[in-house]
């Protein structure tokens, strides 16, 4: 496959354009951007996940064991704090629901 020159994105960049309007290719570069950061914080949580669940080898050594102490309440732990991409996804979620309460058009 030949090396596309300068000469030839300018074209594909018109044809871009005459297809689907100057207005529609911000928002599909910002959407694909998006999605390609999504999937990457997935992935990277998938490897971490995998990484985690790798087993270690343990030495058991047979001792009697001393009685297990009384059953405690479980106390909840805290949530983790939501990442960045989840608090601005919230954020726009918000924005997005109080537009349409308040009869805004969408902006651009």
């Amino acid at each position: 496959m030949p090396n596309l020159g300068p000469t030839e994105l300018i074209i594909i960049g018109l044809i871009l354009v005459l297809l689907f309007g100057a207005k529609k290719l911000p928002d599909a570069a910002r959407g694909l951007g998006r999605s390609l950061r999504i999937f990457k914080a997935e992935t990277s949580k998938l490897r971490d996940d995998d990484d985690a669940d790798a087993p270690t080898a343990t030495v058991v050594q047979a001792q009697p064991q001393p009685a297990a102490p009384a059953p405690q309440p479980l106390a909840t732990a805290p949530a983790p704090a939501p990442s960045a991409e989840e608090q601005a996804r919230a954020l726009e979620e918000q924005a997005a629901r109080l537009r349409a309460q308040a009869g805004a058009p969408k902006p651009q």
